[in-house]
């Protein structure tokens, strides 16, 4: 969320642990069992679209093997929002920097996911199909207490179960962020700092809902404040006077529709909030899955203990822009521990399954053209060999299920009978 929300400074939370800077260089620790088999089963998924269909087994690296860097990148912003790179250039970048499995979590919009996807095929990178939503916390009658909060919400490799109504829920947001930047920009008029919705506009890119970031450069560009921290820390931070708000949905009511939708629920920096313990416990409550307690400086010690409080798990992202400078972490700077990435896929794939197989059942039932593109826009695999998704689109997405699950995953009655079904779709046309 930098860019649209003032991340304070590094707090004590962050702790001693992180003061000790290790030394480059020496012997590397080696994995504990545990370790190993979170280690292999992750990398089994990561490596799914690998041509050759392997077992489970071929994926088995015994403990005392050395073992490739499996680096996740969970937190992410390309121009189709605030960031300032295009999917592609983000793919790359992150590939650049070893990054192995990367979500594009654009704010309010998945429209970045198709060319990250295309990107993605020729440098190796998974793709995880993600969202930054925003919404507003409320505490009842206490306005004063209302503050904004952003929830990560991670899809399947078919995107969202119930994609229009997905696209539904996340336009009516966009459309409040252009409220939202032109009452931003009449604020800024009113305390003599003269904006026009042009340059805003020209910022965030055609078709962009502008954010804060883009109201930011806009005063940068006029000579209103020296830098983007100087214009959120005197106008645009929460409360501020030039803050605007949208028409954020309510924060557990979002929580809520990613879980009906086939998505891992993840409240974004919770550093940023006023009155984070407030804000897990209500939304555990409505499905919340984690929350972020990594950050490129470390684990956060107050917010890994909150999540083992109320049972959530622990993530993390760099939260990158593609700004530059100093006080952006780059991407793939998040050093995520290989039992928090494998306890988030223990909780994301049978989620993730649940959300392919409604997909899947949906297209059996209306095998359009539309249905079909959709489902490719999100999940066409880089190699699929013999088929022609042209002319067999059933018999390519049921080939395609072993790229989007793991064999254990899809032998089971369910998915044999979609395979089934698939099959004679394509019998049929």
């Amino acid at each position: 969320m930098m860019g649209d929300k003032e991340i304070p400074k590094k707090q004590a939370a962050n702790g001693s642990k992180n003061k000790k800077k290790k030394k480059r260089g020496g012997s590397k620790k080696r994995m504990t069992s545990e370790q190993t088999s979170a280690y292999n089963c992750v990398r089994e998924w990561v490596f799914l679209d690998r041509p050759h269909s392997p077992t489970t087994d071929d994926f088995a690296i015994p403990w005392n093997q050395p073992k490739e860097k499996l680096v996740f990148e969970l937190h992410s912003h390309s121009i189709h929002s605030d960031g300032f790179l295009s999917p592609s250039k983000l793919v790359e970048r992150a590939h650049q920097n070893g990054v192995k499995v990367l979500s594009l979590t654009d704010h309010d919009t998945l429209s970045g996911i198709p060319e990250a996807l295309e990107a993605a095929s020729r440098f190796g990178i998974k793709i995880i199909p993600g969202v930054e939503i925003s919404t507003m916390f409320t505490q009842g009658r206490d306005s004063a207490s209302d503050e904004p909060v952003h929830i990560l919400a991670y899809y399947s490799s078919c995107g969202p179960a119930k994609f229009d109504q997905v696209d539904k829920f996340l336009s009516s947001i966009r459309d409040g962020r252009f409220l939202r930047a032109e009452n931003m920009i009449l604020k800024l008029n009113k305390l003599k700092l003269p904006l026009k919705w042009e340059q805003v506009a020209k910022i965030a890119g055609k078709g962009v809902a502008p954010g804060r970031l883009h109201v930011a450069r806009a005063m940068v560009e006029a000579g209103h404040v020296e830098n983007l921290r100087q214009a959120f820390s005197r106008y645009l931070y929460d409360g501020g006077p030039a803050y605007a708000t949208g028409s954020e949905p309510l924060s557990e009511d979002a929580v809520q529709f990613i879980c009906e939708t086939g998505g891992v629920a993840v409240l974004a920096h919770p550093w940023a909030l006023k009155d984070p313990i407030a804000v897990v416990r209500r939304l555990k409550e409505f499905g919340l899955h984690g929350i972020e307690a990594y950050r490129s400086d470390g684990k956060l010690a107050a917010y890994s203990d909150l999540a083992d409080s109320y049972g959530l798990l622990k993530l993390g992202g760099s939260d990158f822009h593609g700004r530059g400078g100093k006080q952006e972490s780059e991407v793939g700077s998040v050093s995520l521990p290989m039992l928090a990435v494998h306890e988030f896929l223990k909780v994301a794939r049978p989620i993730w399954g649940r959300a392919i197989s409604e997909i899947l059942e949906n297209y059996i039932k209306y095998p359009s053209e539309t249905n079909f593109q959709l489902i490719m826009s999100f999940g066409k695999p880089k190699v699929c060999k013999g088929i022609s998704p042209a002319s067999c689109p059933g018999d390519f997405m049921g080939q395609c299920l072993s790229l989007w699950l793991t064999n254990e995953e899809t032998q089971n009655a369910e998915f044999e009978a979609i395979k089934l079904k698939l099959a004679a779709i394509s019998t049929n046309q």
